[in-house]
Protein backbone atom coordinates (compact mmCIF):
# COMPACT_ATOMS: atom_id res chain seq x y z
CA UNK A 1 0.00 0.00 0.00
CA UNK A 2 2.54 2.63 1.12
CA UNK A 3 5.86 3.60 -0.35
CA UNK A 4 8.84 3.96 1.57
CA UNK A 5 8.82 7.29 3.09
CA UNK A 6 12.34 9.43 2.72
CA UNK A 7 12.23 10.25 6.49
CA UNK A 8 14.44 12.90 8.35
CA UNK A 9 14.01 13.06 12.27
CA UNK A 10 11.58 15.39 12.82
CA UNK A 11 10.08 16.43 16.64
CA UNK A 12 10.83 14.17 19.53
CA UNK A 13 13.04 11.79 17.33
CA UNK A 14 9.88 10.84 14.79
CA UNK A 15 9.17 12.09 11.41
CA UNK A 16 5.70 13.61 11.43
CA UNK A 17 3.50 14.49 8.29
CA UNK A 18 -0.25 15.18 7.11
CA UNK A 19 -2.05 13.16 5.76
CA UNK A 20 -5.94 13.46 4.51
CA UNK A 21 -8.40 10.50 5.74
CA UNK A 22 -9.64 9.02 2.51
CA UNK A 23 -11.87 6.36 3.80
CA UNK A 24 -12.91 5.16 7.44
CA UNK A 25 -14.47 2.35 8.54
CA UNK A 26 -15.03 0.03 11.76
CA UNK A 27 -12.74 -2.35 12.94
CA UNK A 28 -15.08 -5.33 13.99
CA UNK A 29 -12.06 -7.16 15.49
CA UNK A 30 -11.05 -4.28 17.55
CA UNK A 31 -11.51 -4.59 21.18
CA UNK A 32 -11.43 -1.59 22.42
CA UNK A 33 -13.36 0.00 19.54
CA UNK A 34 -11.35 1.66 16.71
CA UNK A 35 -11.69 2.18 13.11
CA UNK A 36 -9.86 1.76 10.41
CA UNK A 37 -8.29 4.58 8.73
CA UNK A 38 -6.83 5.18 4.76
CA UNK A 39 -4.49 8.12 5.08
CA UNK A 40 -3.53 10.01 1.75
CA UNK A 41 0.20 10.80 2.17
CA UNK A 42 0.54 12.76 -1.17
CA UNK A 43 3.87 11.64 -2.82
CA UNK A 44 4.15 9.08 -0.14
CA UNK A 45 1.26 6.94 -0.94
CA UNK A 46 -1.56 5.79 0.63
CA UNK A 47 -1.18 4.00 4.27
CA UNK A 48 -3.58 2.15 6.54
CA UNK A 49 -3.80 2.88 10.47
CA UNK A 50 -5.72 1.78 12.93
CA UNK A 51 -7.01 4.24 15.24
CA UNK A 52 -9.44 4.09 18.63
CA UNK A 53 -11.19 7.31 18.07
CA UNK A 54 -14.63 5.96 17.85
CA UNK A 55 -15.86 7.85 21.03
CA UNK A 56 -15.56 11.24 19.64
CA UNK A 57 -15.47 10.81 15.89
CA UNK A 58 -17.86 9.24 13.34
CA UNK A 59 -16.72 8.17 10.23
CA UNK A 60 -18.53 10.72 7.98
CA UNK A 61 -16.50 13.32 9.99
CA UNK A 62 -13.59 11.72 9.26
CA UNK A 63 -13.63 11.50 5.63
CA UNK A 64 -11.77 14.35 4.18
CA UNK A 65 -10.14 15.49 7.50
CA UNK A 66 -6.08 16.61 7.31
CA UNK A 67 -4.47 14.90 10.31
CA UNK A 68 -0.81 14.54 11.55
CA UNK A 69 0.68 10.91 11.32
CA UNK A 70 3.91 9.21 13.04
CA UNK A 71 5.77 7.83 9.73
CA UNK A 72 8.55 6.01 10.83
CA UNK A 73 6.94 3.93 14.06
CA UNK A 74 6.82 0.69 12.28
CA UNK A 75 4.08 -1.24 10.64
CA UNK A 76 2.08 -3.17 13.45
CA UNK A 77 -0.73 -5.62 12.96
CA UNK A 78 -3.66 -4.54 14.95
CA UNK A 79 -6.92 -6.70 15.13
CA UNK A 80 -5.77 -8.14 11.72
CA UNK A 81 -5.23 -4.36 10.02
CA UNK A 82 -1.75 -3.56 8.95
CA UNK A 83 -1.23 -0.52 10.54
CA UNK A 84 1.28 1.75 8.80
CA UNK A 85 0.89 5.00 10.35
CA UNK A 86 0.47 6.24 14.25
CA UNK A 87 -2.45 8.85 13.96
CA UNK A 88 -2.18 11.77 16.66
CA UNK A 89 -4.43 13.03 19.28
CA UNK A 90 -4.46 14.12 22.44
CA UNK A 91 -7.17 13.04 25.63
CA UNK A 92 -10.10 15.58 25.60
CA UNK A 93 -10.78 17.29 28.86
CA UNK A 94 -14.22 15.92 27.80
CA UNK A 95 -13.09 12.63 27.55
CA UNK A 96 -11.68 10.77 23.94
CA UNK A 97 -9.26 11.11 21.67
CA UNK A 98 -8.78 14.80 20.08
CA UNK A 99 -7.13 14.47 16.55
CA UNK A 100 -3.98 16.77 15.99
CA UNK A 101 -4.24 18.64 12.42
CA UNK A 102 -3.19 21.90 10.68
CA UNK A 103 -5.64 24.87 11.12
CA UNK A 104 -5.72 25.75 7.72
CA UNK A 105 -4.86 23.03 4.18
CA UNK A 106 -1.95 21.66 3.45
CA UNK A 107 -0.45 19.80 0.75
CA UNK A 108 -1.01 16.12 1.73
CA UNK A 109 3.01 14.67 2.72
CA UNK A 110 4.01 18.21 4.32
CA UNK A 111 6.03 17.43 7.21
CA UNK A 112 5.44 19.00 10.35
CA UNK A 113 8.03 21.00 12.37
Amino acid sequence: MATQLPESDGPLGTTLRVGTIRSCRRNEDARPPAYVLEIDLGPHGHVASSARIVDRHTPEALVGRQVVVATDLGTRLIAGVRSEVLVLGAEAASGGITLLGPDAAVANGTLVH
